[in-house]
């Protein structure tokens, strides 16, 4: 491949991803303002809301896994978790085995909020695929997963400066 090709070709992949970032942030614009109506009335704040969901899936975890998970220091995730807490969506208690650990559960409460939000992102997401032909549904499910797998094996805050394939 030629220098000239090669540029083309950066040119190309670089116009295509500040498209597809002016769809993301319009995307998540739109996700996230709905969100916000459904989160403000029980005062949780997005990081909390992700921690919940996160929670919700894992039903217990330590202070530090909590920390790591959001990207914070064990402080800061106490923090978030102290909100929470004082809302009743989790509970603290310590391990058993390690009186030092602190494990953190989500309430029935917090269960009840991330399954009325997820459910309202389903039904709005079956409203956009249903704007869409049968095999765009699976494209784009086909992609998504195949991003999302991408971002369970890498740290998405620190990307490379220049991605391989």
């Amino acid at each position: 491949m030629n220098t000239e090709t090669a540029f083309a070709e950066t040119s190309e992949i670089r116009a295509d991803a500040e498209r597809l970032s002016n769809i993301v942030l319009e995307m998540q614009r739109c996700f996230v303002l709905h969100l916000c109506k459904e989160l403000a009335p029980g005062n949780v704040s997005f990081p909390q809301f992700f921690l919940l969901a996160y929670l919700d899936q894992k039903e217990v975890l330590t202070m530090s896994a909590i920390a790591q998970k959001m990207g914070h220091t064990t402080a800061a995730a106490s923090g978030l978790v102290d909100r929470l807490e004082n809302l009743g969506m989790v509970v603290r208690s310590v391990a058993r085995d390690d009186r030092r650990k602190v494990m953190v559960c989500i309430t029935p409460k917090g269960s009840t909020l991330v399954r009325r939000i997820r459910e309202e992102m389903v039904s709005n997401l079956m409203k956009i695929m249903q704007y869409l032909e049968p095999d765009e549904q699976k494209a784009w499910l086909q992609i998504y997963s195949k991003i999302y797998d991408y971002c369970q094996t890498k740290d998405c805050r620190s990307f490379p400066s220049s991605a391989k394939r």
